[in-house]
C-alpha cells in the first residue's frame, strides 16, 4: 500500500489531504483497502453514494445502458435525458431541467441563468448575486467567488465581480437588496460550512423578500438534495418554492452528473447558444441516474431516511460525552460539533478503527452515510466514535 501511495504522490497534484489508505472495492456501506482491511463508510463519497457502493440495481443499469448508447451530442434528443428531466421536475417545484457534470457546474449555470433572466426582463445593471457567509458553492472561479469563506479565496484573485456576502439575517439581507441584485443563492443546509440548517422562518422570510423585490431565490441542493435530508429536496422542509434549484452528488449514485431546475418563467430566458455542455446529460449517466432517483423519491424510502437520521442523532446524544458540544442536521446529513478543535485528530483515529467520515473546519465531524444505512451500522459507527472520544 505504501508503494502505491508514494506512486500517487509522484504523479498526482497535491490538492487533497489524503488519508494513508488505498481503497480498492466496496459493497453497501463497507469499503475495503488493497490489504483487505474493511471500513464502515459514513462519508459515502461526500454524500454521493446514496444507495451505498455498487448497489445491484445501479450495477445492472450500468451494464444495460453501456451496451445501448453511452454518449451522443446534445444536438440530438435522447430518451434517457428526457425521462430523467421528467422525474426531477415532477418531484420538485421546477418546470425545466439542464444537465451538467458536477455541482459546481450546476451552480455556475444557475448564476448565468439568473443574470440572463434579469438582463432580459430588467436591465444589464441588475446582475448581483448575494450569498451567505459560511457557504460553499464549488471550485470553479465563479462558484469559488460565491463561496462565503475567505479561506477558499486566497491566491485566486481577481474573483468574479457582482457577488456579495451577507449573514443569514433577514434584516441585514434586506439592507443589502437594491436594484442591482438579481438573485440570492443559499444552501438550505450548509454542508462544508458546518452542517448548519437554515431555520424555516428564515427560508420563508427570504422567499418573501425575493418575491417582493423581483429577485430569484436559488437553492443550492448539491449536497442536501436527492433525499439526503429525508425530503427529496431540503427546501421542502420550509414549504417554499425556489426559482432555481441545483443538485448533483447523489443524483448519479457515484457517476458524475449535476443539474439545475428552474420555473418556466425563469428558464425561458435561455435560448439556443446561451448555455451548454458537451458531456452534460449524456444518455449513459442519465439512464443510471433514473434508477437512483426512482428508488429515492418513494415516500417510504424518504420516511426511512428521516427515521434513520433521528436514530443516528439520538445514539450520538446518548454518548453523553463532554467533548460533544452540539449535534446538527436533517435526515442523514449530520454534523457533530466538538468542544475542542480536534476534529481532524478524531477523523484520523477513526480510520485506524475502521470508520470513515470527514470534517468541517477544526471542530465539526460530518457524517453522510448511504441513505439505506441500517441501525446496526449506525450502532457500530457510534460505538467506534464513542471509544475515540
Amino acid at each position: 500500500m505504501q508503494e502505491l501511495i508514494e506512486k500517487g504522490q509522484k504523479y498526482l497534484m497535491n490538492t487533497y489531504g489524503r488519508l494513508p489508505i488505498v481503497l480498492e472495492k466496496g459493497k453497501g456501506n463497507v469499503v475495503q483497502d488493497v490489504q483487505g482491511k474493511e471500513y464502515l463508510d459514513f462519508l459515502g463519497g461526500i454524500a454521493v453514494n446514496a444507495l451505498g457502493h455498487c448497489p445491484e440495481q445501479m450495477v445492472a443499469e450500468i451494464a444495460r445502458q453501456s451496451k445501448k448508447i453511452i454518449h451522443c451530442s446534445n444536438y440530438y434528443w435522447t430518451k434517457e435525458q428526457i425521462d430523467l428531466a421528467e422525474l426531477l421536475v415532477e418531484n420538485s417545484c421546477g418546470d425545466k431541467a439542464f444537465f451538467a457534470n458536477s455541482g459546481a457546474e450546476a451552480n455556475e449555470g444557475a448564476i448565468k441563468l439568473a443574470r440572463i433572466w434579469a438582463h432580459k426582463n430588467f436591465n444589464a445593471g441588475k446582475n448581483k448575486i448575494l450569498t451567505l457567509n459560511g457557504s460553499f458553492h464549488g471550485r470553479t472561479l465563479a462558484t469559488l467567488t460565491a463561496t462565503g469563506q475567505e479561506s477558499f479565496h486566497q491566491y485566486f484573485s481577481p474573483l468574479l465581480q457582482g457577488i456579495d456576502y451577507v449573514d443569514a439575517d433577514l434584516a441585514e439581507i434586506s439592507k443589502k437588496i437594491d436594484e442591482t441584485v438579481c438573485g440570492i443563492l443559499v444552501e438550505p443546509v450548509q454542508g462544508e460550512g458546518g452542517v448548519n440548517v437554515l431555520p424555516v422562518d428564515f427560508m420563508q422570510g427570504l422567499e418573501k423578500l425575493c418575491n417582493e423585490n423581483k429577485i430569484l431565490l436559488i437553492c443550492d441542493e448539491v449536497q442536501s438534495g436527492i433525499g439526503r435530508t429525508g425530503k427529496f429536496f431540503a427546501y421542502e422542509h420550509s414549504g417554499i418554492r425556489p426559482d432555481i434549484i441545483t443538485c448533483a452528488k447523489a443524483l448519479g449514485g457515484g457517476l458524475p452528473i449535476g443539474a439545475f431546475l428552474a420555473k418556466d418563467s425563469v428558464a425561458s430566458a435561455f435560448a439556443p447558444g446561451d448555455h451548454g455542455s458537451t458531456f452534460g446529460g449524456n444518455p449513459f449517466v442519465c439512464g443510471v441516474a433514473q434508477t437512483i432517483v426512482k428508488i429515492i423519491c418513494q415516500k417510504d424510502f424518504l420516511q426511512n431516511v428521516q427515521e434513520s437520521g433521528e436514530y443516528f442523532r439520538k445514539k450520538i446524544g446518548e454518548l453523553d460525552n463532554d467533548k460533544v458540544k452540539e449535534i446538527r442536521g436533517l435526515g442523514l446529513m449530520i454534523g457533530v460539533e466538538l468542544t475542542e478543535p480536534i476534529a481532524k485528530e478524531v477523523m484520523k483515529k477513526a480510520v485506524t478503527q475502521g470508520l470513515l467520515f470527514c470534517t468541517c473546519g477544526s471542530q465539526t465531524l460530518r457524517f453522510l452515510p448511504a441513505l439505506n444505512v441500517t441501525k446496526q451500522e449506525v450502532d457500530k459507527a457510534v460505538e467506534i466514535l464513542g471509544k475515540i472520544l
